[in-house]
């Protein structure tokens, strides 16, 4: 148990190195096994997280992401959280002004993350397999960059269905309805 923890931690320390030696503009630690953002990383990338446009977090067991982690990669363009525990983000997502792509997939909203309706540059929210019933359709409504949202295998009210052009200038993704049966 303990060789492996070892090994996920270098594999991090490894993708986080190459990231701060190249300067390249995406952190990947996907599939790190990781509970939490390491606060360590912090330290490690501050000569680089301006330069910071893509973030995979993907397929972890996160059960939160921090205001300091948005904070501190403020310049993120891209965000795949896709495959952990979270249930909401922080108000301060808000402030990710050239965030254009967030994958929240598979993980474990029962609301739509409603910071999200306010981040001016967002074109593709993917929200597929949560647990999401209610979505803030007027807010959703008036999201001019808004291209995508994908709310495909969530139990959504049928007010959402009702959502479409020319209300909504964006495509609306959504899992079929099922057949009503008769007894």
């Amino acid at each position: 148990m303990q060789k492996r923890m070892g090994e996920a931690v270098a594999r991090v320390a490894r993708k986080v190195n190459d990231t701060v030696e190249n300067k390249t503009d995406s952190l990947d630690l996907a599939n790190c096994k990781l509970m939490a953002f390491p606060v360590g990383i912090y330290k490690a990338m501050r000569s680089v997280t301006e330069g910071i446009h893509r973030i995979s977090l993907a397929n972890n067991e996160l059960k939160s992401i921090t205001s300091r982690f948005v904070t501190t990669f403020s310049q993120l363009r891209e965000l795949n959280l896709a495959g952990n525990y979270l249930h909401r983000l922080p108000e301060e997502i808000t402030s990710l002004l050239h965030l254009r792509a967030i994958d929240l997939s598979r993980n474990r909203f029962r609301r739509f993350p409603e910071p999200l309706a306010t981040v001016p540059c967002l074109e593709t929210i993917d929200l597929e397999e949560n647990e999401i019933a209610e979505v803030p359709t007027e807010k959703l409504a008036s999201m001019a960059s808004l291209r995508s949202l994908n709310l495909r295998d969530n139990p959504v009210g049928p007010e959402v269905r009702l959502l479409v052009r020319p209300l909504v200038p964006f495509d609306l993704l959504l899992s079929p309805e099922e057949p009503v049966r008769e007894a």
